[in-house]
């Protein structure tokens, strides 16, 4: 996140913004079907972080609610998270195998931008499964999870 005044600009610090991310987390988002928050509360570096996302209505997602894993670098918020789902799904820009959001597949992480969020990654991760391409995909039993 920039912020700027004039010429200049104050680039906010990775922990003041995951610090940032997550009071925004703990609040509860927008509807309440994303939702994030630390692994481990312990982790002086923030690293490690648990996402979740409600099946959006009228597609086959509709009831589940998936869990995902969110590995914050060094260099987040330069450089966009890892994002692997723990509940098993099938979309086309996740790995059938690991459960990875495959960059390569999923734009919001292809064009990433410093000022992006968890919350944005997830809020589109939920666009993505009610989009045409994969919202009537045949999904792995409900309750199974990637190792």
């Amino acid at each position: 996140m920039t912020i700027g005044a004039g010429r200049s600009s104050v680039v906010v610090p990775r922990n003041f913004r995951l610090l940032e991310e997550l009071e925004r987390g703990e609040k509860g988002i927008g509807d309440g079907t994303v939702s994030y928050g630390m692994d481990d509360g312990d982790d002086i570096y923030m690293r490690s972080w648990t996402g979740t996302i409600v099946g959006p209505h009228n597609s086959v997602h509709e009831g589940r609610i998936y869990q995902l894993k969110l590995f914050c670098d060094k260099d987040y918020p330069d450089k966009p998270p890892s994002v692997r789902f723990h509940s098993r799904i099938n979309l086309t820009c996740v790995s059938h195998e690991t459960g990875v959001v495959e960059a390569k597949r999923f734009d919001k992480l292809t064009n990433w931008q410093r000022e992006y969020t968890m919350e944005d990654i997830l809020s589109q991760l939920k666009k993505e499964m009610a989009a045409p391409h994969n919202r009537k995909l045949v999904q792995p039993p409900e309750g199974t999870f990637f190792e």
